[in-house]
């Protein structure tokens, strides 16, 4: 027996059709098949309208909403899920009307061959204040945290666009909603075009095939075309990392020397230990050890649209660390911790956006907990400082400077092949990086540790001071 079900009409005006086979048990009566064909068209239609019916006619774009929507977090870390979610954009537009069981690799070929021409670019739509928002916030007694908790965006989002940084559209739309304005009336749109890495494309691929290996499982599709069985995975042509020679360091170090405490302090720790920057935003002071010189690293922040400043576990089990620092790094840290101190009494006593002994810290989970505020970089309400922000600064202190284009991440690179080039053994690399083996640090690292075994030869050479060659003669 089947049984049908309308689902609504698709975009052409036909109606949407579900089947289900259905098989009497031996030795049912024709009472009973009647009865129980009648139940089960019930629960079909049932299934049916809330969309728990699936196959493999199911569109990719609509399986892949489902998949997402079971992914959230905490299932997903939430800037995984948020990432995911950026992907699909472009996943749908190129295949997303595509039914599960007509996607073949030719489509995806097609779609990363796309992806990576000239003429194909990846649209990033940003949103930058024309009018004095705070002026507006003013007018309309409305506080940015006021803002941010009617938009559900972080107040860090909200002090971004009044600095006149660029938001994401969705941000300007949550702002202009609060504010009661159109979004055009407040914000100019830009529109930024790029073209995708290699890299990027294949994050698609990966999260295609992780759509698709889900639905294989569930029995839509009978394989996964996405599957290294099927077709070869988009190639990533290997890229240095971007590092800063000693020369170039010595540079931003005499140059930061120079800048407001808070920023010299983040741009020195991050450069002197090898921290990513999440970790370094998710310092607290009791992870610093001033009498053995050690910093613990014990948790990351990060921002995550829709959720605001979140604290998560680190990247691995390795990344919780203890890393020895010198004299001079702690006796930055002390002075940043004095300035720390005094700035906090100030805020205490200001009327307007006072400090917070207590602050609210969101997990990864959403789940919020009331804590001791203990952060080593914060904004100037004293909450936790978006990471994007020591991004955003970073960048306008290398163009201020004239300095060789280097980010947060860059320093971290810059760290670690420091070490490499001053034979600092491997392990001791990978335990002070977090990496989760050595393994990982010879493989993001492999050209510094050929140029630094070439460099040891040298060395080795011009340390023996041997002349194989005498009189155009070869001993021997």
């Amino acid at each position: 027996y089947y049984i049908r079900s309308f689902d609504g009409r698709d975009i052409n005006g036909k109606q949407i059709e579900k089947t289900m086979k259905w098989s009497p048990e031996p030795g049912m009566t024709e009472r009973q098949i009647e009865k129980e064909i009648e139940r089960l068209k019930v629960l079909f239609d049932e299934k049916v309208k809330k969309g728990f019916v699936l196959d493999g006619s199911t569109k990719f774009a609509d399986y892949a909403e489902k998949w997402l929507d079971n992914n959230r977090p905490p299932q997903l870390a939430p800037k995984t899920y948020e990432r995911y979610v950026s992907l699909l954009k472009n996943i749908n537009t190129a295949i997303g009307h595509i039914k599960l069981e007509k996607l073949q690799s030719h489509h995806l070929q097609a779609f990363y061959k796309q992806l990576a021409t000239n003429g194909s670019k990846c649209t990033t739509t940003k949103a930058v204040a024309r009018v004095d928002l705070t002026e507006v916030m003013n007018s309309k007694k409305l506080t940015r945290t006021a803002i941010a908790s009617m938009g559900d965006i972080a107040p860090a989002t909200v002090t971004t666009a009044c600095k006149g940084n660029k938001i994401t559209l969705d941000s300007a739309a949550a702002i202009a909603k609060a504010l009661d304005e159109k979004v055009e009336t407040l914000f100019k749109i830009e529109r930024e075009e790029s073209a995708l890495s290699d890299k990027t494309i294949l994050h698609h691929h990966r999260l295609i095939s992780s759509i698709l290996g889900q639905a294989t499982r569930e029995r839509i599709i009978p394989f996964n075309v996405a599957d290294r069985q099927y077709m070869k995975a988009p190639k990533v042509e290997p890229k240095e990392a971007r590092f800063l020679d000693n020369e170039q360091a010595q540079q931003v170090v005499d140059k930061a020397l120079g800048e407001p405490i808070k920023w010299r302090t983040a741009l020195l720790t991050l450069l002197y230990t090898g921290l990513r920057r999440g970790e370094l935003m998710g310092l607290e002071w009791k992870d610093i050890d001033f009498k053995n010189k050690m910093i613990h690293v014990r948790r990351t922040s990060q921002y995550v649209s829709g959720m605001g400043i979140i604290c998560k576990e680190p990247k691995n089990k390795t990344s919780v660390r203890s890393i020895k620092v010198t004299d001079d790094i702690m006796g930055l840290l002390s002075e940043y911790r004095k300035w720390w101190i005094s700035e906090r009494f100030k805020l205490m006593n200001k009327m307007e956006k006072p400090w917070n002994d207590y602050i609210d810290i969101k997990d990864s989970k959403g789940n919020i907990e009331r804590r001791k505020n203990d952060r080593l970089f914060v904004q100037e309400d004293g909450l936790p400082m978006n990471p994007d922000s020591l991004t955003d600064w970073t960048e306008k202190f290398i163009t201020r400077h004239n300095l060789p284009k280097i980010t947060p991440h860059g320093l971290r690179h810059t760290n670690i092949t420091l070490q490499i080039f001053n034979q600092v053994p491997i392990r001791v690399v990978a335990s002070r990086a977090g990496h989760a083996t050595p393994a990982t640090t010879n493989k993001i690292y492999a050209h510094v540790i050929q140029e630094a075994d070439e460099r040891a030869a040298e060395v080795i050479s011009n340390a023996l001071g041997l002349k194989l060659v005498k009189d155009n003669h070869k001993i021997g």
